[in-house]
């Protein structure tokens, strides 16, 4: 991944944020079939060797998970907030003119080799695990054994568990860091005044990351 050094991110603990804000990554492998990519919600377990490892599971036609088993590459790919920045909000704009729209974003990027995983036991921790992660903020959360123990059984037996070991983990969060203070201060006031939800997180993170040089 390219990475400037305005935007680059070796924080463990914000990568590790960023993955369990946004846990549906882009799987992608290549192997002897090629470069196949599939959505696919991890679980990060950041006590398991030495750097940690990400898990999920792929339904069982789905035949990246044979790739996965031959050793094909892997790479991760979590994205978090995105959004397009107009030259409108530069105070540059203004003086020169001499500006050109851009994209604000985070991402986070993990690489490791893999393994296809079919035990049993595995699985059912597997989906107990994201289970617990996405339920866990609702009042009433659903469990799988809320579900009746032979549908869990069968369904289980219908999906493929996937590990790849964290070898490595690179962060791009790209703020406006590299604007200067009055142009960054355009780019947060104008996100600020707009309604949607996006671009608040986005004004949040220009807030928290942009103004220092560094995320």
């Amino acid at each position: 991944m390219y990475e400037p050094s305005h935007f680059k991110v070796e924080d463990r603990a914000q990568l590790h944020a960023l993955i369990r804000q946004h846990p549906l990554a882009t799987l992608v492998t290549a192997g002897e079939g090629g470069l196949v990519a599939n959505p696919v919600p991890f679980v990060l377990h950041e006590d398991v060797g030495e750097n940690g490892v990400l898990r999920a599971h792929l339904a069982r036609p789905n035949a990246q998970w044979k790739a996965i088993a031959a050793g094909a590459e892997t790479l991760v790919i979590f994205t978090g907030v995105e959004r397009y920045v107009t030259p409108a909000w530069y105070a540059t704009k203004r003086e020169t003119g001499k500006v050109v729209p851009t994209w604000n974003y985070v991402t986070v990027q993990v690489r490791g080799p893999a393994r296809a995983i079919e035990d049993p036991a595995w699985l059912r921790a597997q989906l107990e695990s994201l289970t617990r992660q996405q339920e866990a903020p609702r009042a009433e959360p659903w469990a799988v054994t809320d579900a009746p123990e032979p549908f869990i059984a069968a369904q289980a037996r219908g999906i493929v568990g996937v590990e790849v070991e964290i070898a490595s983990i690179l962060g791009k969060f790209k703020l406006s860091q590299n604007r200067r203070e009055d142009d960054k201060l355009g780019v947060l006031n104008g996100l600020s005044a707009e309604p949607e939800s996006e671009s608040q997180a986005m004004a949040a993170l220009v807030k928290q990351h942009g103004f220092n040089g560094t995320a």
